[in-house]
């Protein structure tokens, strides 16, 4: 069978589709590029620069101060983050063109801390992804956070939180979802 260029390109484009669509395949298709923080948490006036992945490994020692800066302050408790919610702020950074400071309002939270938040707001979440170190509610120094959830939303993955009245949004890799 002879395929016109037209035909190879209509067949090229569907299969990019499709491999776009699974994030095994689509990762697949681009090679891994060094990943690089500048995060700041608002309540303890922290600021970390981390390059936590080198383009092919993590490196658990910048993970550690990440993890460290996203501590649960009020209680002063350490855990590790999930390292996707690293990597889908630096998908949004690169979508958004931008390697602004990520300003951290919320990271991992101790049960005892999401308790007596919940005590004090309904927007908390019983079972929060905060609680599991795979959630973070941030935004952009200087960056429009409706183009941030924009971002976010255009990921795919994960949950999506828009709160323009507080100024952040939340992320989390737990399923797909968003709220307001």
């Amino acid at each position: 069978m002879v395929f016109s260029r037209r035909h190879f390109l209509k067949l090229a484009g569907g299969s990019l589709v499709i491999a776009s669509g699974i994030p095994s395949i689509a990762q697949a298709s681009y090679p891994d590029r060094p990943r690089h923080l500048v995060m700041n948490n608002l309540h303890t006036g922290e600021s970390v620069e981390a390059s936590y992945f080198n383009g092919v490994d993590y490196v658990e020692g910048e993970l550690d101060r990440l993890n460290y800066l996203c501590r649960d302050f009020r209680r002063n408790e350490v855990h590790p983050m999930d390292r996707r919610l690293f990597d889908k702020i630096s998908k949004i950074q690169t979508l958004l063109g931008t390697e602004a400071e990520v300003q951290i309002i919320s990271g991992f939270r101790s049960p005892a801390t999401n308790e007596a938040l919940r005590a004090n707001s309904n927007g908390v979440a019983k079972k929060s992804f905060h609680m599991l170190g795979q959630a973070m509610d941030f935004r952009l120094e200087g960056v429009n956070l409706k183009q941030v959830r924009d971002a976010a939303l255009s990921l795919k993955s994960g949950g999506v939180g828009y709160y323009p009245r507080s100024n952040f949004i939340h992320i989390d890799t737990g399923p797909v979802r968003s709220w307001a």
